[in-house]
């Protein structure tokens, strides 16, 4: 004996799940178009690891890096600096911290 309402519950899920792909498809199409359309961005993309999410990201939030005395100064903005271990004489960087400041 067949279940027959296996088939009524899976359905719909995999025409839910196919919308999506579809929606993510233009989505990221999207992304790519405005990150090709900006010299900033397409610059970006020439650093190896670096694509369209993370120049469009790198570009709307620092802006204009000339604000910025450093890169360090970026690093610290954006949240990048190492956790910083210090006792008496003793100084070492640890794994960058998931919090600005810390």
């Amino acid at each position: 004996m067949a279940n027959t309402t296996l088939p009524g519950i899976v359905e719909p899920l995999l025409q839910a799940r196919e919308a999506l792909r579809q929606q993510l498809a233009v989505l990221d199409r999207q992304v790519r178009d405005a990150a090709r359309d900006d010299a900033v961005c397409r610059r970006l993309m020439t650093v190896p690891g670096v694509g369209a999410v993370v120049a469009l990201t790198f570009r709307s939030s620092i802006d204009d890096p000339t604000r910025f005395r450093s890169s360090r100064s970026v690093g610290a903005f954006l949240g990048l600096t190492p956790k910083r271990y210090q006792s008496g004489e003793t100084d070492r960087a640890g794994a960058i911290s998931n919090t600005p400041g810390t």
